[in-house]
């Protein structure tokens, strides 16, 4: 059972990889009433909107202005309703020192039980890494009472989970949870399907969630899993057993 008490922030790179890679389990914490907190830090209109751009006269504001209504009708199926959109460049992404402090100060402001965003390595796509490691050190820094920030108190560490990337096995990824969101996934369907910018993903992940709910299946024995996601571990498990 999830804590309805449970603070979640997720970090997405681009317009639709909150909803490709956690979509169900984001609808799992906000059905269970926690508290869910989204960033998304660029509308991917360079690198991630290709289909907009085969339209004749397409221009970068009317990319974001379709990518943003695609964003919010997602986000209102998985019951997100604290949303910020921080508009930076994609493709490639870079991350300064202001931009650090303000996800250091998002993180504290937010001071959250769970962080869920990138992982580490992911084939094809530099945004995705970067993002991943900008997310980790900001949550280190939001630790530190050595790093003073006027309004924002010491974070205590969240637990760090980085989605699945797009081509796991090309990426060394292997799963360290795997989620069950039979109950959320028409929710993740109908979030994917508001994304017609990147039509062709979505019959990608609708396997995608077939597949791990296999896994899901198989790994616990519970035959009533159905679809599921995959994320990787930043930190080791830690508890008083094995669990």
């Amino acid at each position: 059972m999830i804590d309805p008490k449970t603070r979640l922030l997720v970090v997405s790179a681009h317009a639709a990889d909150f909803v490709w890679r956690a979509g169900g389990t984001i609808a799992k914490y906000t059905k269970s009433g926690a508290q869910v907190s989204l960033v998304i830090l660029s509308y991917g209109a360079r690198g991630e909107s290709n289909d907009l751009w085969n339209i004749e006269g397409m221009t970068e504001d009317r990319v974001k202005a379709v990518r943003r209504d695609e964003i919010e009708k997602a986000a209102s199926h998985l019951n997100v309703t604290d949303m910020e959109i921080w508009d930076f460049q994609d493709y490639h992404m870079y991350i300064d020192q202001e931009r650090m402090e303000r996800m250091t100060a998002k993180i504290r402001a937010v001071a959250p039980h769970i962080i869920l965003t990138h992982g580490p390595r992911d084939a094809f796509n530099p945004d995705h890494e970067t993002v991943s490691r900008y997310v980790f050190e900001a949550s280190v820094l939001s630790t530190s009472n050595g790093v003073r920030m006027e309004g924002y108190p010491t974070a205590t560490q969240a637990k760090l989970f980085g989605f699945e990337p797009h081509q796991p096995e090309i990426s060394d990824f292997k799963p360290d949870i795997i989620v069950d969101i039979t109950d959320t996934y028409e929710q993740k369907e109908a979030a994917m399907n508001c994304f017609k910018a990147q039509k062709h993903l979505i019959e990608y992940y609708g396997w995608k969630a077939k597949l791990r709910g296999n896994h899901a299946r198989r790994c616990s024995g519970n035959k009533n899993y159905q679809y599921a996601e995959a994320f990787s571990r930043f930190f080791p498990l830690v508890g008083g057993e094995l669990i």
